[in-house]
């Protein structure tokens, strides 16, 4: 019956007027090959003229967007917009211009034929077709990158902008003062520094990493500890001359502090004290409250209150005598120092090796490492009173003593 039955004659007309996917024509052709008399494995004689002209005329444009995109570096670009929630943000963090951005998006969209996007003037969302995606692009782009790292000579040379936040205090006596050996070590890596003590969105502002002090509060975060904050409770000798020494904590209801308040919530922080191995908190009444660490510790010295600052920022004063520490053997609540990066099972090679100097940094900082000794091993230096103190630290090759 197959033999004199004309199968393609038959569909044929059915075919032109309710155009069928080029791969299911084919399909069908490579069946009845013996019936059509054409070459099964040869593509070119799987379709007539005709139908050639009719179907692939469909699709030209579609195959043309495509040839046109590079479907790579739109995925890059989407995680990204995702990521900052911005196409402006995107642009600038891609060195690329905002229109190039939203015309990738826009070619992207069309290629896939779904929306990936739910603009307004406010924000983007994501639709579920644009969240499905995401969660590919990212395993893909993730994927490409461990291959690349595998074999590219990056890995070994790391090469690129990076960009990093820290607290002022830190990066500008312990960070900053050490910069031309990371840059000796690795000179490709261009580092834009950010200094402040506000909190930063790693993700919405393109940051590689930061140095934060503290829990880490964000679970989409890794945080890798590199150091202990260890703070000290202190007054200049003019504030103990007017006000008398503290000898208990019950004493520091008759005293007035300089408070230091948090810049992501304006809430004041109060003192911790270590009392039998737990943590003590003490309100203090305020003189004044500030956000900036230099800013508190200068209130300390010109006498204007009590302060808890890092112990490695007073050492210097309480070296030279500017600054007396009161109730030594109550300790405050040490804090873990942290390097916090985006969670990403494949880090940068230029993040890791950021991120692990400034361990080996620390590990080489007694005030910051959580030596019992530090103190010990840091050698007197004379400090000066100004609105920005001038010392600076530095970690001795030998000795490993911070100096300031």
């Amino acid at each position: 019956m197959a033999g004199n039955f004309d199968f393609v004659g038959c569909i044929a007309p059915i075919a032109l007027a309710h155009p069928a996917p080029l791969w299911s024509i084919a399909v069908m052709r490579i069946l009845v090959a013996t019936q059509c008399q054409i070459n099964a494995y040869n593509p070119a004689t799987q379709f007539s003229a005709t139908e050639q002209s009719v179907w692939l005329r469909a699709d030209a444009a579609k195959l043309t967007t495509v040839s046109e995109m590079d479907r790579l570096q739109a995925m890059q670009v989407f995680t990204r917009v995702v990521e900052s929630n911005s196409f402006s943000r995107a642009a600038d963090t891609l060195d690329m211009p905002r229109a190039s951005v939203t015309t990738i998006i826009q070619n992207l969209e069309a290629f896939l034929g779904v929306r990936l996007l739910q603009r307004t003037t406010r924000r983007l969302n994501l639709t579920p077709d644009g969240a499905a995606y995401y969660e590919r692009c990212v395993r893909i782009l993730a994927d490409i990158a461990e291959t690349e790292q595998l074999f590219h000579e990056g890995a070994r040379n790391p090469r690129g902008k990076l960009r990093v936040d820290m607290p002022s205090s830190i990066g500008r006596l312990v960070v900053l003062p050490r910069l031309c050996e990371f840059h000796t070590r690795y000179p490709g890596i261009e580092l834009m520094v950010g200094l402040g003590d506000k909190p930063v969105d790693l993700i919405q502002e393109g940051i590689d990493a930061v140095i934060r002090v503290g829990t880490l509060q964000d679970s989409t975060l890794v945080a890798r500890r590199v150091g202990v904050f260890q703070g000290v409770t202190c007054a200049s000798p003019e504030y103990l001359k007017r006000h008398g020494e503290p000898r208990t904590l019950e004493e520091l209801e008759n005293h007035y502090a300089v408070n230091y308040f948090s810049s992501r919530t304006g809430r004041i922080i109060g003192w911790d004290f270590l009392v039998d191995g737990k943590p003590v908190t003490v309100k203090m009444k305020g003189a004044g409250a500030v956000n900036d660490a230099d800013a508190y510790l200068n209130c300390g010295i010109n006498g204007f209150g009590m302060i808890q600052p890092a112990r490695f920022m007073a050492l210097p004063y309480l070296q030279s005598g500017q600054l007396k520490e009161v109730l030594p053997q109550w300790k405050t609540q040490p804090m873990p120092i942290s390097v916090v990066y985006p969670h990403n099972r494949h880090l940068s090679p230029k993040v890791r090796v950021f991120v692990d100097w400034i361990a080996e940094m620390f590990e080489r900082c007694p005030l910051l490492s959580g030596q019992e000794d530090a103190e010990k091993r840091c050698a007197p230096t004379v400090a000066t009173v100004g609105a920005q103190p001038a010392h600076r630290a530095e970690i001795g090759e030998n000795e490993g003593e911070l100096v300031l």
